[in-house]
């Protein structure tokens, strides 16, 4: 299996793609792992070489202990480059990914072409919010929350109409490992780039899903409009708008990486 052994953490990783086509990193929402971009596999692998990875703490990745920070998340991806021998590459990031896709901008601009920035905030929340989730899976594991989290993730319509998929998604979710959850918590629940977007002086597109009230469309305005030269566009979907309006999601993060 594809593991780059870092400082600190194995991270598992896989590509798909021709080898001669620039690379496009994706990454990952909170509690899911590198599957969750099989909606994007055959678009995006005819104009890029696609590398997928999971974050610390999830998926077949290792669990180091937490708490995790945006810091750890970010630098992890610029180690992954270095192991791999990548100078510079496309970077598209959904939920907590287009947070780490921030800090990169901000942080290391030369290594990064473009940035899709997908379903995602400065901010998310409040730490109550993020504590409470944090207590309950530390007391009732996954499978507490992963039914509440999916009825966000997904719209109602689409979970009726699409019940594999919605399973798929559920059954993400309910396999990441309770610690590495938490920990990843802890780092969504501290991060706030509300200061550090105008900084970010890389080429970003900013998508949002129209009924994702996990990183609303007013979050997704606000990192429109502080990010210097963004461009903006909205899906109608929920959090996960890669899997739920996977043909416009693909078509717009397209259309801005080739432009």
């Amino acid at each position: 299996m594809p593991f780059a052994k870092l400082a600190d953490v194995q991270i598992y990783f896989e590509w798909n793609g021709p080898e001669d086509k620039p690379a496009l990193v994706l990454s990952n929402s909170l509690g899911t792992n590198l599957s969750m971009w099989e909606p994007q596999l055959a678009e995006f692998a005819k104009h890029f070489r696609l590398l997928r990875y999971d974050k610390r703490g999830h998926g077949k990745s290792s669990v180091p202990p937490g708490p995790y920070t945006l810091d750890q998340l970010g630098t992890d991806v610029l180690r992954l480059l270095d192991e791999l021998k990548l100078n510079r590459v496309y970077f598209c990031g959904l939920s907590v990914g287009g947070a780490t896709g921030m800090f990169l901008g901000a942080n290391a601009p030369s290594r990064f072409h473009k940035i899709a920035l997908c379903n995602t905030a400065a901010k998310f929340g409040t730490p109550e919010l993020w504590e409470t989730r944090i207590q309950n899976v530390q007391s009732g594991g996954m499978k507490g929350v992963a039914s509440a989290v999916v009825e966000r993730w997904l719209t109602p319509g689409f979970r009726a109409s699409h019940p594999q998929e919605t399973q798929t998604v559920l059954g993400m979710l309910e396999a990441t490992s309770p610690e590495g959850y938490v920990a990843a918590c802890a780092a969504v629940r501290d991060t706030d780039l509300r200061q550090s977007l105008a900084s970010i002086r890389v080429p970003c597109l900013v998508l949002a899903g129209t009924h994702d009230t996990s990183a609303t469309v007013a979050d997704a305005h606000f990192l429109f409009e502080r990010i210097p030269g963004a461009h903006y566009v909205e899906v109608s979907a929920a959090h996960l708008s890669n899997i739920e309006a996977a043909v416009d999601f693909n078509r717009h993060v397209l259309q801005f990486l080739l432009a």
